[in-house]
């Protein structure tokens, strides 16, 4: 179940990068959402670099804070659609969907920090 649960969050997020080319600055996301997929990827090889992973944490954690104050406002203006369409036509609209995939990359390195690497069997 856990190599299954890795594997999903490694296509996700190779995904989510692949996905970025049309960002006004994709270089940035491609590089998070990769960083999170080769920490998956070498998870699932066997290998597990702890600092590695808390280092992950702490770009994403850092970088999402300074949204809070965009997203705290997104929400004081009754949380409008963020899903309408895909250009982002308001300011707020970039702001929350930038802070909400940082928010998962935190929880899908959490997610590795606490899980660990996937245990090869012996058999």
């Amino acid at each position: 179940m856990k190599k299954a649960t890795y594997l999903l969050v490694l296509v996700l997020a190779l995904l989510s990068a692949a996905v970025q080319y049309n960002d006004p600055d994709p270089l940035r996301w491609m590089a998070m959402y990769g960083y999170v997929a080769v920490l998956y990827g070498l998870a699932l090889a066997g290998r597990y670099w702890r600092a590695a992973v808390w280092a992950g944490m702490a770009v994403a954690a850092l970088w999402a804070a300074t949204m809070v104050p965009g997203f705290v406002e997104w929400v004081r203006m009754g949380m409008p659609s963020i899903v309408g369409q895909m250009k982002a036509e308001s300011p707020h609209v970039e702001l929350v969907r930038e802070f909400l995939g940082l928010l998962l990359c935190l929880l899908a390195l959490a997610g590795l920090w606490y899980g660990g690497p996937v245990r090869r069997s012996t058999s």
